[in-house]
Order: C-alpha cells, then structure tokens, then sequence
C-alpha cells in the first residue's frame, strides 16, 4: 500500500491491527506473512504471503472480513494505492493495481489490461477455470 495523500496515513496506520487480527486467526492455507516497508517517503508498505495453493487463497479472500475490506477498499482508497501481484508454482502469476503511480512491479514492463470482464476476478487472471462469485461483483463495484 503506497500512501498518496496525507489522509492515506491513516488509512494505513488503520489497516496494521486488522491484518494482524486476520493472520492471528491463522486461516487454513497461510504458511507465512511478513511485513516489510519498501519507502518511507512516500510511504509505501507491504506484506508478503505465502499459501499453500490457490484454493486457500480463493477461500480466505471470499471469507467475510475480507470481502468486507475489499469491497469498502475499492469503493474508497482513502488516499492509498494498492497492489499486489501473485505467483504460481507452475509459473503464472497476475496482478491488480489501485490508484497505484508511478509504474511499479509487473506494470513496469508488462501491458496494463483493466481489470474488467473476464479481468475482474483473480482466479480468472490466474487461468483458473472455476465458476467462482467474486468478492465484489463488477456490476456493484462500477454502477453504484
């Protein structure tokens, strides 16, 4: 999460305790979490997790505090961007970027595609053939 307004502070100082809350409930699938400060002007923090597969991933992002965060995240950044880019074991990985600038990670160096249709979805960016529901649908996210 990269601050980009002075009100993003707060918008990142109010997300430490509620990520921490979630990985001390230790969700099935989370092997590691660690946090990590990239700049300190911008602000510019991060965390790095690592999953057992992309099942518990899909289903921890779709439990009901996340959902919650993302829905509200999207909706309102709170003077922050927000990235964040998955790797697979078999080689894929994917991104999403949120009023990130300037170009940073894959964005860098790959094409940026809005994350629209059948971009929307993680699981879909990531080849995955599942008919999942998405944490935020579009049509909620963009018409409201």
């Amino acid at each position: 999460m990269r601050v980009n307004r002075i009100t993003g502070m707060k918008t990142l100082i109010g997300f430490g305790p509620r990520i921490s809350k979630s990985v001390d409930k230790q969700p099935d699938g989370l092997l590691r979490h660690e946090n990590f400060i990239l700049s300190l002007f911008p602000m510019h923090a991060g965390m790095r997790q690592y999953w057992r597969d992309m099942d518990s991933l899909l289903r921890w992002t779709r439990s009901d505090s996340h959902r919650q965060w993302w829905k509200n995240f999207l909706r309102d950044s709170g003077g922050t961007g927000f990235w964040h880019e998955t790797y697979t074991m078999r080689g894929g990985m994917e991104a999403i970027y949120d009023d990130v600038a300037p170009r940073i990670g894959f964005m860098s160096f790959a094409p940026v595609v809005s994350a629209r249709g059948s971009m929307f979805m993680a699981a879909h960016r990531a080849s995955r053939s599942e008919n999942l529901e998405a944490v935020i649908s579009e049509q909620d996210l963009y018409e409201k």
